[in-house]
């Protein structure tokens, strides 16, 4: 008996990049690295360290995230320490003939630390096929400040993205109980899930600012003033905030990334009133 051929897309390599930084506040009030691993195509970068946050740029040397491969990013947080994760240039994920791709990030936040996730967006090219997961475990007076970004479709091509599946999922916890959970999926024909007035109005590019810190709900107006401050309007950017449960939650929904980038860029700098990584100014 023959047997029968492997399909391309099971016989292909997959490409499992990982990455785990754990960091410290010193005696001397600076947030330093205690452990780092990282294997596969992913690699984390600690530009010199500068008055502020530690910034801490994750690298992905594989140029983009292809269908079946699984990249994971874990961060845990000492008592009091201070950290901005960022990455070097958007994400690209390219079309897949079957499998799903998997994201994952795990962050793990101990007493009055704190740490903004501020990646570039990802782009999710026709025929995606994306899962994602973001887990935190956070003491009750820690700070965690999540910024994502995603773009349906290159727009520098005209393409559009009428095949492929999303799935985000969130799970935040406080003190070990769940305090937010979101789940966003799209599948089959995206651009017509993203026309429907319920799901984003045409929009091509969305993001979310999450903030979940003691005052969280306390800064609801300031984050309305600081949308409309930001040109949303002008930039035809649709926005909104709300605050609940030691949440703050704003989205921003736009036609193209680069109007929508511009805003949150604003949004974030008044929001944490200091510039953003420079990676974001490249």
């Amino acid at each position: 008996m023959q047997n029968s051929p492997v399909p391309d897309a099971l016989r292909r390599q997959r490409s499992i990049g990982h990455v785990a930084i754990a960091v410290a506040r010193m005696p001397g009030g600076a947030t330093r690295t205690t452990d780092l691993a990282e294997s596969g195509p992913l690699r984390l970068r600690l530009p010199r360290p500068e008055p502020g946050p530690m910034e801490a740029v994750l690298l992905n040397s594989a140029g983009g995230i292809a269908c079946g491969d699984r990249f994971t990013v874990e961060a845990r947080l000492g008592p009091g320490s201070d950290l901005v994760l960022t990455t070097t240039a958007a994400e690209k994920i390219y079309r897949s003939d079957g499998p799903v791709t998997r994201l994952d990030v795990a962050l793990t936040l101990d007493a009055e630390a704190a740490l903004a996730w501020l990646p570039q967006e990802t782009i999710l090219f026709d025929g995606a096929r994306l899962a994602r997961s973001f887990t935190a475990e956070i003491a009750p007076d820690a700070r965690l400040t999540l910024f994502e970004a995603l773009v349906f479709g290159r727009a520098a091509r005209g393409e559009v993205m009428r095949d492929g599946a999303l799935t985000d999922s969130w799970r935040l916890r406080r003190a070990g109980r769940l305090t937010y959970a979101d789940t966003f999926r799209l599948e089959a024909d995206i651009s017509d899930m993203l026309a429907k007035r319920s799901v984003a109005g045409g929009a091509r590019a969305m993001a979310t600012l999450l903030h979940l810190a003691p005052d969280a709900e306390s800064r609801l107006d300031q984050a309305r003033d600081l949308i409309a401050a930001s040109g949303c309007e002008s930039l035809s950017v649709e926005a909104g905030a709300s605050a609940w449960n030691g949440l703050l939650v704003l989205r921003l929904l736009g036609a193209e990334i680069g109007p929508l980038r511009l805003a949150a860029a604003r949004i974030l700098e008044g929001f944490r009133g200091r510039p953003l990584p420079r990676v974001w100014q490249s």
